[in-house]
């Protein structure tokens, strides 16, 4: 675990490495940014605010990534797709 700070709000990074390749989420108190490993659909069951970027291996990556994917409670606090991570981070803060 990792405490981000990104545009003076905290914010818990996680990074599991997968066969070469890093599972990655960082959590606001309103939801989560996450690369494509991160399963959409699950989120969308459970009602969670999920962002999906795509392409990334570090924190700063995902803070660059244009989203790709939004669950309904994401969409409903402002995310879409071709926002940033660091654009979806404010909302989710």
């Amino acid at each position: 675990m990792d405490v981000l700070k990104i545009n003076g709000k905290e914010f818990r990074g996680d990074t599991i490495p997968l066969f070469g390749i890093n599972l990655m989420v960082i959590q606001g108190k309103k939801g989560m940014l996450g690369c494509a490993y991160v399963n959409l659909a699950v989120a969308e069951k459970t009602s969670a605010a999920l962002a999906v970027v795509r392409g990334v291996s570090n924190y700063d990556d995902m803070l660059r990534a244009q989203i790709t994917d939004v669950t309904s409670a994401a969409a409903a606090l402002g995310i879409s797709p071709g926002m940033t991570g660091a654009e979806a981070l404010e909302l989710l803060a």
